[in-house]
Protein backbone atom coordinates (compact mmCIF):
# COMPACT_ATOMS: atom_id res chain seq x y z
CA UNK A 1 0.00 0.00 0.00
CA UNK A 2 3.05 2.01 1.23
CA UNK A 3 4.68 1.68 -2.68
CA UNK A 4 1.02 2.23 -4.21
CA UNK A 5 0.87 5.42 -2.61
CA UNK A 6 4.59 6.50 -3.48
CA UNK A 7 4.01 5.50 -7.01
CA UNK A 8 0.78 8.34 -7.09
CA UNK A 9 2.66 10.48 -5.90
CA UNK A 10 5.13 10.44 -7.96
CA UNK A 11 2.59 10.29 -10.31
CA UNK A 12 0.93 13.74 -9.00
CA UNK A 13 4.59 15.16 -9.86
CA UNK A 14 3.83 14.73 -13.66
CA UNK A 15 0.71 15.44 -13.71
CA UNK A 16 1.23 18.73 -11.99
CA UNK A 17 3.03 19.89 -15.87
CA UNK A 18 0.57 17.89 -17.74
CA UNK A 19 -2.20 20.38 -16.32
CA UNK A 20 -0.49 23.39 -17.13
CA UNK A 21 -0.03 22.20 -20.55
CA UNK A 22 -3.40 21.22 -20.71
CA UNK A 23 -4.36 24.87 -19.03
CA UNK A 24 -7.48 23.02 -17.30
CA UNK A 25 -10.18 25.81 -15.72
CA UNK A 26 -10.27 25.52 -12.60
CA UNK A 27 -12.43 27.63 -10.33
CA UNK A 28 -15.31 26.88 -12.63
CA UNK A 29 -18.91 27.37 -12.06
CA UNK A 30 -21.66 26.72 -14.05
CA UNK A 31 -23.99 28.16 -15.54
CA UNK A 32 -22.39 31.62 -16.73
CA UNK A 33 -20.40 34.10 -15.43
CA UNK A 34 -22.58 37.30 -15.23
CA UNK A 35 -19.99 39.44 -16.76
CA UNK A 36 -21.42 37.42 -20.00
CA UNK A 37 -24.84 37.80 -19.98
CA UNK A 38 -25.12 41.08 -21.80
CA UNK A 39 -27.10 41.07 -24.96
CA UNK A 40 -23.99 41.78 -26.85
CA UNK A 41 -22.41 39.21 -25.24
CA UNK A 42 -24.36 36.68 -25.55
CA UNK A 43 -24.72 37.79 -29.48
CA UNK A 44 -21.25 37.29 -29.89
CA UNK A 45 -21.06 34.34 -28.13
CA UNK A 46 -17.68 34.93 -26.73
CA UNK A 47 -17.37 34.74 -22.86
CA UNK A 48 -14.06 36.46 -22.78
CA UNK A 49 -14.52 39.53 -19.95
CA UNK A 50 -11.42 42.25 -18.95
CA UNK A 51 -9.52 40.63 -15.75
CA UNK A 52 -11.32 41.86 -12.85
CA UNK A 53 -13.69 44.01 -14.71
CA UNK A 54 -11.04 46.83 -15.84
CA UNK A 55 -7.78 44.67 -17.21
CA UNK A 56 -7.39 43.54 -20.77
CA UNK A 57 -9.51 40.59 -21.92
CA UNK A 58 -8.29 37.09 -20.06
CA UNK A 59 -5.79 39.33 -18.25
CA UNK A 60 -3.72 38.70 -21.73
CA UNK A 61 -1.63 41.87 -20.83
CA UNK A 62 -0.93 40.44 -17.67
CA UNK A 63 0.44 37.47 -19.09
CA UNK A 64 -2.65 35.13 -17.51
CA UNK A 65 -4.46 34.18 -20.08
CA UNK A 66 -5.91 34.46 -23.91
CA UNK A 67 -9.57 34.27 -25.02
CA UNK A 68 -9.67 30.77 -27.55
CA UNK A 69 -12.05 28.83 -29.47
CA UNK A 70 -13.87 26.19 -27.13
CA UNK A 71 -12.99 22.63 -27.85
CA UNK A 72 -15.78 20.06 -28.29
CA UNK A 73 -14.97 16.64 -28.75
CA UNK A 74 -16.70 14.84 -31.41
CA UNK A 75 -16.00 10.98 -30.35
CA UNK A 76 -18.86 9.02 -31.24
CA UNK A 77 -20.98 8.60 -28.30
CA UNK A 78 -23.90 5.70 -26.99
CA UNK A 79 -27.42 5.32 -28.41
CA UNK A 80 -29.40 5.80 -25.41
CA UNK A 81 -29.70 9.43 -26.59
CA UNK A 82 -30.78 8.90 -30.12
CA UNK A 83 -31.39 12.92 -30.98
CA UNK A 84 -29.27 15.06 -33.07
CA UNK A 85 -29.29 19.06 -32.61
CA UNK A 86 -32.33 19.53 -30.35
CA UNK A 87 -30.64 19.58 -26.73
CA UNK A 88 -28.95 22.84 -25.95
CA UNK A 89 -26.49 20.54 -23.54
CA UNK A 90 -25.51 18.73 -27.13
CA UNK A 91 -21.78 19.65 -27.82
CA UNK A 92 -21.73 22.07 -24.52
CA UNK A 93 -21.93 24.73 -24.46
CA UNK A 94 -21.55 25.76 -28.24
CA UNK A 95 -25.36 26.49 -28.37
CA UNK A 96 -24.18 29.47 -26.17
CA UNK A 97 -20.68 30.18 -26.21
CA UNK A 98 -17.97 29.24 -28.44
CA UNK A 99 -15.13 31.23 -27.07
CA UNK A 100 -13.84 31.46 -23.52
CA UNK A 101 -10.85 32.36 -21.45
CA UNK A 102 -8.08 29.92 -21.39
CA UNK A 103 -5.63 30.40 -18.32
CA UNK A 104 -1.77 29.72 -18.50
CA UNK A 105 0.24 28.12 -15.76
CA UNK A 106 -1.66 27.99 -12.18
CA UNK A 107 -4.07 31.15 -12.97
CA UNK A 108 -7.87 30.24 -13.18
CA UNK A 109 -11.13 31.50 -13.46
CA UNK A 110 -13.49 32.92 -16.20
CA UNK A 111 -11.30 35.84 -16.22
CA UNK A 112 -7.81 34.13 -15.60
CA UNK A 113 -7.86 36.29 -12.56
CA UNK A 114 -7.61 33.33 -9.69
CA UNK A 115 -5.03 30.65 -8.78
CA UNK A 116 -6.20 26.97 -9.29
CA UNK A 117 -6.87 25.09 -5.82
CA UNK A 118 -4.07 24.36 -4.28
CA UNK A 119 -1.75 27.30 -5.50
CA UNK A 120 -1.73 30.86 -3.79
CA UNK A 121 0.50 34.04 -4.33
CA UNK A 122 0.31 37.20 -6.45
CA UNK A 123 1.68 35.33 -9.86
CA UNK A 124 -0.28 31.85 -8.53
CA UNK A 125 3.01 29.84 -8.02
CA UNK A 126 3.38 29.30 -4.00
CA UNK A 127 2.41 26.16 -3.42
CA UNK A 128 0.39 24.98 -0.36
CA UNK A 129 -0.40 22.30 0.91
CA UNK A 130 -3.58 19.81 -0.02
CA UNK A 131 -7.07 20.63 1.86
CA UNK A 132 -7.80 17.74 4.19
CA UNK A 133 -11.52 16.70 3.37
CA UNK A 134 -12.37 14.41 7.14
CA UNK A 135 -15.29 12.37 8.75
CA UNK A 136 -17.62 14.82 10.14
CA UNK A 137 -18.32 12.70 12.82
CA UNK A 138 -14.75 12.79 13.76
CA UNK A 139 -14.03 16.47 13.77
CA UNK A 140 -13.95 18.91 16.25
CA UNK A 141 -17.10 20.62 17.75
CA UNK A 142 -15.47 23.70 16.28
CA UNK A 143 -14.73 22.27 13.21
CA UNK A 144 -18.55 21.04 12.24
CA UNK A 145 -19.73 24.14 13.91
CA UNK A 146 -17.64 26.17 11.50
CA UNK A 147 -18.53 24.14 8.15
CA UNK A 148 -22.32 24.31 9.21
CA UNK A 149 -22.72 27.55 9.71
CA UNK A 150 -20.78 28.47 6.25
CA UNK A 151 -22.80 26.11 4.40
CA UNK A 152 -25.84 27.19 5.86
CA UNK A 153 -24.88 31.07 4.90
CA UNK A 154 -24.55 29.62 1.57
CA UNK A 155 -28.20 28.91 1.11
CA UNK A 156 -28.99 32.92 1.37
CA UNK A 157 -25.79 34.61 -0.26
CA UNK A 158 -26.23 35.32 -4.02
CA UNK A 159 -23.12 33.97 -5.65
CA UNK A 160 -20.97 37.17 -6.32
CA UNK A 161 -19.73 36.15 -10.27
CA UNK A 162 -22.57 33.59 -11.72
CA UNK A 163 -26.14 33.40 -12.77
CA UNK A 164 -28.43 30.97 -14.07
CA UNK A 165 -30.51 30.85 -17.34
CA UNK A 166 -34.54 31.03 -16.46
CA UNK A 167 -35.54 30.19 -20.32
CA UNK A 168 -34.55 27.66 -22.67
CA UNK A 169 -31.84 28.00 -25.07
CA UNK A 170 -34.80 29.02 -27.72
CA UNK A 171 -36.07 31.67 -25.39
CA UNK A 172 -33.60 33.13 -23.97
CA UNK A 173 -33.27 36.37 -25.41
CA UNK A 174 -36.94 36.43 -24.32
CA UNK A 175 -39.59 37.98 -26.19
CA UNK A 176 -38.52 40.88 -27.86
CA UNK A 177 -35.20 39.34 -28.48
CA UNK A 178 -33.38 41.63 -26.76
CA UNK A 179 -33.68 40.84 -23.13
CA UNK A 180 -31.23 37.59 -22.06
CA UNK A 181 -33.33 35.71 -18.99
CA UNK A 182 -30.93 35.52 -16.61
CA UNK A 183 -30.92 35.59 -13.07
CA UNK A 184 -29.13 35.82 -9.97
CA UNK A 185 -28.83 32.60 -7.67
CA UNK A 186 -27.69 32.08 -4.15
CA UNK A 187 -24.03 30.07 -3.58
CA UNK A 188 -26.01 26.45 -2.54
CA UNK A 189 -29.21 26.78 -4.89
CA UNK A 190 -26.43 27.06 -7.80
CA UNK A 191 -25.08 23.78 -6.42
CA UNK A 192 -28.76 22.43 -6.64
CA UNK A 193 -29.11 23.63 -10.15
CA UNK A 194 -26.50 22.38 -11.41
CA UNK A 195 -27.24 19.05 -11.06
CA UNK A 196 -30.55 19.78 -11.92
CA UNK A 197 -30.09 20.98 -15.39
CA UNK A 198 -27.23 18.04 -16.11
CA UNK A 199 -30.47 15.37 -15.28
CA UNK A 200 -33.63 17.43 -16.88
CA UNK A 201 -35.61 15.93 -19.32
CA UNK A 202 -34.84 17.07 -23.43
CA UNK A 203 -38.04 19.23 -24.04
CA UNK A 204 -39.69 18.63 -27.20
CA UNK A 205 -42.81 21.39 -27.06
CA UNK A 206 -45.17 21.65 -24.25
CA UNK A 207 -45.35 18.77 -21.62
CA UNK A 208 -43.59 16.88 -24.38
CA UNK A 209 -39.96 15.17 -23.62
CA UNK A 210 -37.26 12.87 -24.20
CA UNK A 211 -36.19 11.45 -20.98
CA UNK A 212 -33.23 8.72 -21.96
CA UNK A 213 -30.52 11.50 -21.31
CA UNK A 214 -28.24 12.38 -18.31
CA UNK A 215 -24.98 13.87 -18.16
CA UNK A 216 -23.89 13.61 -14.78
CA UNK A 217 -25.35 9.82 -13.39
CA UNK A 218 -25.42 6.35 -15.53
CA UNK A 219 -21.99 6.69 -17.12
CA UNK A 220 -18.23 7.05 -16.37
CA UNK A 221 -18.55 10.47 -15.83
CA UNK A 222 -20.70 9.84 -12.58
CA UNK A 223 -17.50 10.19 -10.57
CA UNK A 224 -15.95 12.68 -12.41
CA UNK A 225 -18.79 14.86 -13.08
CA UNK A 226 -19.40 15.33 -9.40
CA UNK A 227 -15.71 15.89 -8.52
CA UNK A 228 -16.34 18.61 -10.49
CA UNK A 229 -19.11 19.28 -8.98
CA UNK A 230 -17.99 19.03 -5.13
CA UNK A 231 -14.49 21.27 -6.25
CA UNK A 232 -16.51 23.90 -7.65
CA UNK A 233 -18.94 24.13 -4.38
CA UNK A 234 -15.76 23.93 -1.98
CA UNK A 235 -14.09 26.59 -3.44
CA UNK A 236 -17.24 29.02 -3.30
CA UNK A 237 -17.24 28.32 0.22
CA UNK A 238 -13.37 28.93 1.48
CA UNK A 239 -14.59 32.28 -0.59
CA UNK A 240 -17.67 33.03 1.57
CA UNK A 241 -15.58 31.56 4.69
CA UNK A 242 -12.18 34.06 3.89
CA UNK A 243 -10.72 30.77 4.50
CA UNK A 244 -8.33 29.35 1.85
CA UNK A 245 -7.95 25.81 4.05
CA UNK A 246 -12.09 25.19 4.41
CA UNK A 247 -12.41 21.87 3.24
CA UNK A 248 -15.50 19.35 2.52
CA UNK A 249 -16.11 16.99 5.09
CA UNK A 250 -17.75 13.45 3.99
CA UNK A 251 -20.21 10.64 5.93
CA UNK A 252 -19.17 7.26 5.72
CA UNK A 253 -22.77 6.21 4.58
CA UNK A 254 -20.84 2.67 4.58
CA UNK A 255 -22.03 2.04 8.56
CA UNK A 256 -24.77 -1.10 7.73
CA UNK A 257 -27.99 -0.60 10.54
CA UNK A 258 -31.40 1.21 9.82
CA UNK A 259 -30.01 4.83 11.82
CA UNK A 260 -28.45 8.14 10.20
CA UNK A 261 -25.54 8.61 12.40
CA UNK A 262 -25.45 12.25 11.51
CA UNK A 263 -29.44 13.16 11.05
CA UNK A 264 -29.02 15.32 14.47
CA UNK A 265 -29.68 18.85 15.16
CA UNK A 266 -26.25 19.54 16.18
CA UNK A 267 -25.39 18.03 12.73
CA UNK A 268 -27.69 17.96 9.32
CA UNK A 269 -30.68 17.98 11.16
CA UNK A 270 -33.00 15.54 13.36
CA UNK A 271 -36.66 14.06 12.41
CA UNK A 272 -39.68 16.86 13.54
CA UNK A 273 -41.85 14.67 15.96
CA UNK A 274 -45.07 16.45 14.30
CA UNK A 275 -44.01 15.22 11.01
CA UNK A 276 -41.38 12.14 10.37
CA UNK A 277 -40.66 13.39 7.09
CA UNK A 278 -39.44 16.50 7.71
CA UNK A 279 -36.56 18.23 9.43
CA UNK A 280 -36.91 19.20 13.42
CA UNK A 281 -36.84 22.46 14.30
CA UNK A 282 -34.19 23.01 16.38
CA UNK A 283 -32.13 22.25 13.43
CA UNK A 284 -30.27 25.16 11.29
CA UNK A 285 -31.22 23.33 8.03
CA UNK A 286 -35.51 23.09 9.01
CA UNK A 287 -35.97 26.49 7.26
CA UNK A 288 -34.11 25.37 3.96
CA UNK A 289 -36.64 24.97 0.87
CA UNK A 290 -35.84 23.28 -2.06
CA UNK A 291 -35.48 24.79 -5.70
CA UNK A 292 -36.21 22.82 -9.46
CA UNK A 293 -38.20 20.52 -7.37
CA UNK A 294 -40.89 20.31 -10.31
CA UNK A 295 -40.17 18.93 -13.28
CA UNK A 296 -43.43 18.13 -14.58
CA UNK A 297 -44.20 21.85 -14.49
CA UNK A 298 -41.10 23.25 -16.04
CA UNK A 299 -41.56 20.93 -18.79
CA UNK A 300 -45.45 21.70 -19.34
CA UNK A 301 -45.12 25.02 -19.51
CA UNK A 302 -41.71 25.18 -21.52
CA UNK A 303 -39.94 27.05 -18.46
CA UNK A 304 -36.29 25.94 -16.68
CA UNK A 305 -35.65 26.01 -12.89
CA UNK A 306 -35.37 29.86 -11.89
CA UNK A 307 -34.36 29.40 -8.38
CA UNK A 308 -38.18 30.00 -7.04
CA UNK A 309 -38.74 28.13 -3.77
CA UNK A 310 -40.92 25.35 -3.89
CA UNK A 311 -41.21 24.06 -0.41
CA UNK A 312 -39.11 22.30 2.43
CA UNK A 313 -36.64 19.73 2.38
CA UNK A 314 -37.72 16.08 3.48
CA UNK A 315 -36.16 13.21 4.95
CA UNK A 316 -37.31 9.86 6.37
CA UNK A 317 -34.29 7.70 6.99
CA UNK A 318 -35.22 4.36 6.85
CA UNK A 319 -38.50 4.72 6.60
CA UNK A 320 -39.70 3.76 3.04
CA UNK A 321 -42.01 0.11 4.22
CA UNK A 322 -42.52 -0.35 0.95
CA UNK A 323 -39.43 -0.84 -0.24
CA UNK A 324 -37.51 -2.81 2.61
CA UNK A 325 -34.28 -3.42 0.59
CA UNK A 326 -33.25 0.44 0.75
CA UNK A 327 -33.95 0.61 4.72
CA UNK A 328 -30.87 -0.15 5.13
CA UNK A 329 -27.49 1.73 4.68
CA UNK A 330 -24.55 -0.08 3.09
CA UNK A 331 -22.26 -2.32 4.54
CA UNK A 332 -18.56 -1.69 5.93
CA UNK A 333 -17.43 -4.49 3.75
CA UNK A 334 -19.44 -3.41 0.37
CA UNK A 335 -16.07 -0.87 -0.10
CA UNK A 336 -13.90 -2.99 -0.25
CA UNK A 337 -15.65 -5.81 -2.12
CA UNK A 338 -15.98 -2.16 -4.72
CA UNK A 339 -12.26 -0.86 -4.68
CA UNK A 340 -11.25 -4.60 -5.42
CA UNK A 341 -13.22 -4.51 -8.87
CA UNK A 342 -10.40 -3.72 -11.20
CA UNK A 343 -11.81 -2.16 -14.47
CA UNK A 344 -13.20 0.90 -13.99
CA UNK A 345 -16.07 0.78 -16.51
CA UNK A 346 -16.86 -1.34 -19.07
CA UNK A 347 -19.08 -1.33 -22.46
CA UNK A 348 -21.98 -0.24 -22.87
CA UNK A 349 -20.65 2.12 -20.46
CA UNK A 350 -24.22 2.23 -18.58
CA UNK A 351 -25.99 1.57 -15.78
CA UNK A 352 -26.38 -2.02 -17.13
CA UNK A 353 -22.48 -2.27 -17.40
CA UNK A 354 -21.07 -5.67 -15.16
CA UNK A 355 -17.60 -5.63 -13.67
CA UNK A 356 -17.67 -1.78 -13.69
CA UNK A 357 -16.07 -0.10 -10.58
CA UNK A 358 -17.82 3.17 -11.49
CA UNK A 359 -21.34 1.47 -11.68
CA UNK A 360 -20.85 -0.59 -8.64
CA UNK A 361 -19.65 2.18 -6.71
CA UNK A 362 -23.01 4.46 -8.70
CA UNK A 363 -25.23 1.36 -6.95
CA UNK A 364 -26.69 -0.08 -10.42
CA UNK A 365 -24.64 -3.35 -9.67
CA UNK A 366 -23.42 -5.56 -6.89
CA UNK A 367 -20.70 -4.24 -5.10
CA UNK A 368 -18.43 -6.67 -6.44
CA UNK A 369 -19.29 -5.33 -9.79
CA UNK A 370 -21.64 -7.96 -11.50
CA UNK A 371 -24.95 -6.68 -12.56
CA UNK A 372 -28.14 -7.39 -11.83
CA UNK A 373 -31.82 -5.46 -12.42
CA UNK A 374 -32.84 -3.66 -10.12
CA UNK A 375 -29.86 -4.21 -7.68
CA UNK A 376 -29.18 -0.69 -5.66
CA UNK A 377 -26.48 -0.36 -3.59
CA UNK A 378 -23.75 2.38 -2.55
CA UNK A 379 -24.23 5.71 -3.42
CA UNK A 380 -27.62 5.21 -4.75
CA UNK A 381 -28.79 2.79 -2.00
CA UNK A 382 -27.52 5.85 0.81
CA UNK A 383 -29.56 8.48 -1.16
CA UNK A 384 -32.73 6.09 -1.22
CA UNK A 385 -32.41 5.25 2.40
CA UNK A 386 -32.99 9.23 3.35
CA UNK A 387 -36.18 8.68 1.61
CA UNK A 388 -37.08 12.16 0.87
CA UNK A 389 -35.33 14.81 -1.35
CA UNK A 390 -32.53 13.32 -1.07
CA UNK A 391 -33.81 10.45 -3.30
CA UNK A 392 -34.87 12.47 -6.09
CA UNK A 393 -32.55 12.62 -8.68
CA UNK A 394 -32.88 15.72 -10.02
CA UNK A 395 -33.91 17.55 -6.82
CA UNK A 396 -31.49 15.94 -4.71
CA UNK A 397 -28.80 18.18 -3.88
CA UNK A 398 -31.32 20.41 -1.99
CA UNK A 399 -30.58 17.93 1.11
CA UNK A 400 -27.56 19.24 2.61
CA UNK A 401 -26.77 15.90 3.43
CA UNK A 402 -25.84 15.39 -0.30
CA UNK A 403 -22.50 17.33 -0.06
CA UNK A 404 -21.21 14.74 2.85
CA UNK A 405 -22.79 11.78 0.51
CA UNK A 406 -21.23 12.51 -2.29
CA UNK A 407 -17.74 13.72 -1.09
CA UNK A 408 -17.49 9.74 0.74
CA UNK A 409 -18.36 8.63 -2.95
CA UNK A 410 -15.19 10.72 -4.12
CA UNK A 411 -13.22 9.24 -1.87
CA UNK A 412 -13.85 5.48 -2.99
CA UNK A 413 -13.10 6.90 -6.14
CA UNK A 414 -9.79 8.13 -5.09
CA UNK A 415 -9.27 5.20 -3.06
CA UNK A 416 -9.72 3.15 -6.68
CA UNK A 417 -7.39 5.58 -8.60
CA UNK A 418 -4.43 5.00 -6.40
CA UNK A 419 -4.83 1.54 -5.73
CA UNK A 420 -5.03 1.03 -9.74
CA UNK A 421 -2.58 3.63 -10.47
CA UNK A 422 -5.43 4.91 -13.08
CA UNK A 423 -4.54 6.88 -16.29
CA UNK A 424 -6.59 8.45 -19.24
CA UNK A 425 -6.33 4.74 -20.34
CA UNK A 426 -8.89 3.16 -18.14
CA UNK A 427 -11.31 6.16 -19.44
CA UNK A 428 -13.21 5.28 -22.25
CA UNK A 429 -13.14 7.72 -24.95
CA UNK A 430 -16.23 6.77 -27.39
CA UNK A 431 -19.34 5.08 -27.22
CA UNK A 432 -20.12 5.92 -23.34
CA UNK A 433 -23.42 7.93 -23.16
CA UNK A 434 -23.64 11.63 -24.56
CA UNK A 435 -21.75 13.55 -22.48
CA UNK A 436 -19.65 11.11 -20.77
CA UNK A 437 -16.74 10.35 -23.18
CA UNK A 438 -13.09 11.13 -22.00
CA UNK A 439 -12.67 14.32 -23.69
CA UNK A 440 -16.42 15.38 -23.27
CA UNK A 441 -17.20 19.02 -21.55
CA UNK A 442 -19.31 18.30 -18.38
CA UNK A 443 -22.57 20.05 -18.64
CA UNK A 444 -23.01 22.87 -17.41
CA UNK A 445 -19.33 23.89 -15.96
CA UNK A 446 -18.11 26.66 -17.77
CA UNK A 447 -15.62 27.75 -18.48
CA UNK A 448 -15.44 24.31 -20.10
CA UNK A 449 -14.33 21.70 -18.04
CA UNK A 450 -13.55 17.80 -19.51
CA UNK A 451 -14.22 14.64 -17.72
CA UNK A 452 -10.56 14.04 -18.11
CA UNK A 453 -9.58 17.23 -16.66
CA UNK A 454 -11.20 15.47 -13.37
CA UNK A 455 -9.69 11.46 -13.87
CA UNK A 456 -6.61 12.53 -11.43
CA UNK A 457 -5.80 12.70 -8.23
CA UNK A 458 -7.20 14.52 -5.71
CA UNK A 459 -4.05 16.36 -4.61
CA UNK A 460 -3.82 17.53 -8.59
CA UNK A 461 -6.90 19.48 -7.75
CA UNK A 462 -5.98 20.88 -3.86
CA UNK A 463 -7.15 18.53 -1.90
CA UNK A 464 -6.78 14.79 0.08
CA UNK A 465 -9.12 12.62 2.28
CA UNK A 466 -8.16 11.80 5.73
CA UNK A 467 -9.98 8.26 5.57
CA UNK A 468 -8.36 4.88 5.99
CA UNK A 469 -9.75 2.00 4.04
CA UNK A 470 -9.06 -1.83 4.54
CA UNK A 471 -5.54 -2.89 3.10
CA UNK A 472 -5.76 -4.25 -0.76
CA UNK A 473 -5.51 -8.00 -0.54
CA UNK A 474 -4.01 -10.22 -2.97
CA UNK A 475 -6.48 -11.07 -5.81
CA UNK A 476 -6.32 -14.99 -6.36
CA UNK A 477 -4.65 -14.75 -9.60
CA UNK A 478 -1.84 -12.62 -7.72
CA UNK A 479 -1.64 -14.75 -5.16
CA UNK A 480 -1.11 -18.13 -7.90
CA UNK A 481 1.64 -15.71 -9.56
CA UNK A 482 3.31 -15.45 -6.21
CA UNK A 483 3.38 -19.00 -5.69
CA UNK A 484 4.78 -19.82 -8.81
CA UNK A 485 7.15 -17.63 -8.93
CA UNK A 486 8.25 -18.50 -5.30
CA UNK A 487 8.12 -22.16 -6.32
CA UNK A 488 10.61 -21.48 -9.47
CA UNK A 489 12.72 -19.67 -6.90
CA UNK A 490 13.12 -22.50 -5.12
CA UNK A 491 13.90 -24.91 -7.63
CA UNK A 492 16.45 -22.76 -8.86
CA UNK A 493 18.07 -22.48 -5.31
CA UNK A 494 18.05 -26.15 -5.68
CA UNK A 495 20.14 -27.18 -8.81
CA UNK A 496 22.15 -24.40 -8.16
CA UNK A 497 23.06 -25.40 -4.90
CA UNK A 498 23.90 -28.85 -6.40
CA UNK A 499 25.79 -27.43 -9.19
CA UNK A 500 28.10 -25.38 -6.42
CA UNK A 501 28.46 -28.62 -4.42
CA UNK A 502 29.56 -30.66 -7.22
CA UNK A 503 31.94 -27.96 -8.16
CA UNK A 504 33.41 -27.52 -4.92
CA UNK A 505 33.86 -31.47 -4.80
CA UNK A 506 35.43 -31.07 -7.76
CA UNK A 507 37.79 -28.14 -6.94
CA UNK A 508 38.75 -30.40 -3.74
CA UNK A 509 39.77 -33.07 -5.58
CA UNK A 510 41.59 -31.16 -8.22
CA UNK A 511 43.65 -29.38 -5.05
CA UNK A 512 44.60 -32.01 -3.70
CA UNK A 513 45.94 -33.83 -7.12
CA UNK A 514 47.92 -30.66 -7.23
CA UNK A 515 49.15 -31.08 -3.49
CA UNK A 516 50.50 -33.97 -4.59
CA UNK A 517 52.71 -32.80 -7.49
CA UNK A 518 53.79 -30.11 -5.83
CA UNK A 519 54.87 -32.12 -2.65
CA UNK A 520 58.08 -33.19 -4.72
CA UNK A 521 59.32 -29.76 -5.18
CA UNK A 522 58.50 -28.11 -1.83
CA UNK A 523 57.23 -28.27 2.17
CA UNK A 524 53.66 -27.69 2.56
CA UNK A 525 52.56 -24.05 4.05
CA UNK A 526 51.59 -24.56 7.49
CA UNK A 527 48.57 -23.06 9.28
CA UNK A 528 50.76 -21.28 12.12
CA UNK A 529 52.81 -19.49 9.07
CA UNK A 530 49.52 -17.96 7.58
CA UNK A 531 47.38 -17.10 10.32
CA UNK A 532 45.22 -14.17 8.12
CA UNK A 533 44.31 -16.53 5.61
CA UNK A 534 40.71 -18.19 5.22
CA UNK A 535 40.10 -21.13 2.18
CA UNK A 536 36.61 -21.06 0.92
CA UNK A 537 35.15 -23.00 -1.85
Amino acid sequence: MATTRLNALLRFVGHCILLSVLGLPYAVKAQFPRACTSLEVVLSKECCPPINGTGSQCGVTEGRGQCDDITIDDAPYGDQYVLLGIDDRERWPERFFNRSCVCNGNFAGFDCSRCRPGWQGDDCQERRPANVRQNIMEMTEEQRTNFLDVLDRSKTTPHPDYVVASEHYRNLLGANGTDPQFVNITIYDLFTWNHYYSVRDTLLGPGQTYTAIDFSHEGPAFLTWHRMHLLALEDDLQRLSGDPTFALPYWNFAIGGSECDICTDELLGSQDPADPTLLGNNSRFADWEVVCLSMDWYNDNVKLCNGTFEGPVRRNPGGNVERPEVQVLPQPDDVESCVRVETYDNFPFYSDSNSSFRNALEGYSKVDGEFEVGVRTLHNLAHLFLNGTGGITHASANDPIFVLLHSFTDAIFEEWLIRNNATEGDYPVEDAPIGHNLNFNMVPFFPPVKNRGMFVSSEQLGYSYSVQFAAAEPSETLATTESFIWASVGVLAFIVLNVLVALSVAAARRYKRRQKEEDLYQSLISDDNNPGIMYTS
